[in-house]
C-alpha cells in the first residue's frame, strides 16, 4: 500500500480532470480524493497498490482531452487506509 499527494498544473480546470480521475481511480480499486484549488491547480490523494497508484499518478501527468498539464508535483506520503474515492 503506497500514498501519493499529487499537485497538477496547467489548463487543467473546467476539462473534466476531477471526473476523469476518480474514474479511473474507481477502475484501479485506488482510494483518495481529487480537487480544484483556488489557484487553478488540481490536487489529488492517492492511495492503494504500487502499480494501481502509478497509473493514476500517470494519467493525472498526461490529463484528460482538452487538459494541458505544464507541472506535476508528486509527494510521497504515509497511507492512511482511505476507502473509497471522491470529488471535492
Amino acid at each position: 500500500m503506497i500514498r501519493r499527494r499529487v499537485t497538477v498544473r496547467g489548463h487543467v480546470q473546467g476539462v473534466f480532470f476531477r471526473e476523469t480521475t476518480r474514474r479511473r481511480a474507481q477502475a484501479h480499486g485506488v482510494a483518495g480524493w481529487v480537487a480544484n484549488k483556488p489557484d487553478g491547480s488540481v490536487e489529488a490523494v492517492l492511495e492503494g497498490e504500487h502499480d494501481a497508484v502509478e497509473a493514476i499518478v500517470g494519467f493525472i501527468r498526461e490529463g484528460p482531452r482538452g487538459a494541458r498539464v505544464d507541472w506535476v508535483d508528486v509527494v510521497n506520503e504515509e497511507p492512511e487506509g482511505l476507502t473509497g474515492f471522491e470529488v471535492r
